[in-house]
């Protein structure tokens, strides 16, 4: 058979979107509470995740910030629109690690394991040094 026959049939094969799962956890989230929504996206096959909805985004008529950051320079930065998920891998069977969450609450960063527990449910888990000793809490896919 000629190449030129086959140049259709691999760019059919090349189109199709990978199906390990990888992508599953991609869209937004609702945190426990449901005072926040974060939005998961892929980028140069790492996992991000950003605050883009607060249900009570002002305190005395100002944006909500940053202010238990340890830098200084960043604390007056808005908590809307912030990255609390950083640089996720993939690692397979609904697992992305390798990561790390910055907690706007007490302005820490730390190691982290994201698990999709099923479609609509994700167990977030942050920890210092071994995973043991960390804490999950567990987001809702928003509709």
């Amino acid at each position: 058979m000629k190449f030129h026959k086959l140049l259709p049939l691999l760019f059919l094969l090349c189109s199709f979107k990978s199906n390990d799962g990888s992508e599953e956890i991609v869209g937004m989230w609702f945190t426990q509470d449901k005072a926040s929504k974060i939005q998961i996206f892929k980028h140069d096959n790492l996992y991000f995740g950003k605050i883009v909805w607060l249900k009570s985004p002002l305190v005395n008529g100002k944006a909500i910030v940053d202010e238990k950051n340890p830098e200084e320079k960043l604390r007056s930065r808005a908590v809307l629109g912030l990255s609390i998920f950083n640089r996720f891998v993939f690692e397979g069977k609904n697992s992305w690690a390798k990561g790390e969450i910055y907690d706007v609450r007490s302005g820490r960063t730390v190691s982290g394991k994201l698990s999709l527990k099923n479609k609509n449910t994700l167990d977030v888990r942050g920890f210092l040094g071994n995973p043991i000793f960390g804490k999950t809490v567990t987001l809702i896919r928003a509709e």
